[in-house]
């Protein structure tokens, strides 16, 4: 019971943050630049699925209740729906695969899973903005998703090695 209270209040925790990170955000064109990938990531890698999935769907629920938890304040499923919302929907399967990783031996394995889960995020994300734009995927690529790779690759492997840290001290 008490290590589900545990894991179950670091999911809260996550949520809460995903949360925050999303308002710390710098709007450079299209999609706003934030860490939220880098928390996702961190959430993933350490809760593991079962916590770490409950922490994102929290997140994506409250927003789309109307709780002003996506980037600027925003909730309501019509941000879900717009140009950016698949990047939203991204994080589940990006959540998931750094939450099965803990199942993988080698560090490479874990951060290769982790890096896949950012490139489904991605692809869900450029997916629905070229669909609602009209650009082709080549093009709304470029616009949305390959600049952001640059940045939320490496922030993935960064999440994985702090994740240890800090189950190293927490868990």
């Amino acid at each position: 019971m008490k290590h589900n209270l545990k894991h179950l209040t670091f999911a809260a925790l996550f949520t809460a943050t995903i949360a925050v990170f999303a308002q710390l955000s710098i709007p450079i064109g299209i999609v706003p630049a934030s860490l939220q990938v880098f928390i996702i990531c961190l959430c993933g890698y350490f809760l593991h699925l079962r916590y770490s999935s409950l922490a994102v769907a929290c997140y994506i629920l409250a927003g789309l209740m109307g709780v002003p938890v996506f980037c600027h304040f925003q909730g309501g499923p019509q941000h879900i729906l717009s140009y950016t919302g698949g990047f939203i929907i991204g994080f589940l399967p990006l959540v998931c695969c750094c939450g099965i990783a803990h199942l993988f031996k080698t560090d490479l394995l874990k951060i290769l899973l982790g890096i896949a889960g950012v490139v489904i995020c991605h692809t869900i994300g450029v997916l629905q903005y070229s669909a609602l734009s009209g650009n082709n995927f080549s093009t709304s690529a470029l616009l949305v998703s390959i600049p952001f790779l640059l940045k939320d690759i490496p922030l993935c492997i960064l999440a994985y090695y702090i994740s240890n840290l800090l189950k190293k001290k927490f868990l």
